[in-house]
């Protein structure tokens, strides 16, 4: 999910497709869709269907970070921000 999170926060405001999302993160689909999924139905992650740009073709899912999504991406980024800066001390 922290990998996930860290991909959708780039361009936080963008809807995105699952396609590109699978490109982004390298995850398979089998672990990006149940993820999309789970972080939609805890309010991390809103979707919604789209019409498609070419004719004929079937609607697809987007999605895009919600409020809490993109706060809960900013702290596990700082979070790993403080790690790798203990581990530079160390």
């Amino acid at each position: 999910m922290r990998l996930l999170l860290a991909v959708l926060s780039q361009q936080r405001s963008e809807w995105r497709h699952g396609y590109d999302l699978l490109k982004d993160t390298g995850l398979s689909s089998g672990t990006l869709y149940p993820l999309l999924m789970r972080m939609s139905d805890n309010g991390l992650v809103e979707a919604e269907w789209r019409e498609p740009a070419q004719p004929g073709r079937p609607p697809r899912h987007v999605y895009r970070l919600t409020a809490n999504g993109f706060a809960l991406a900013m702290e596990l980024a700082s979070g790993d921000a403080a790690l790798s800066g203990k581990e530079m001390l160390a």
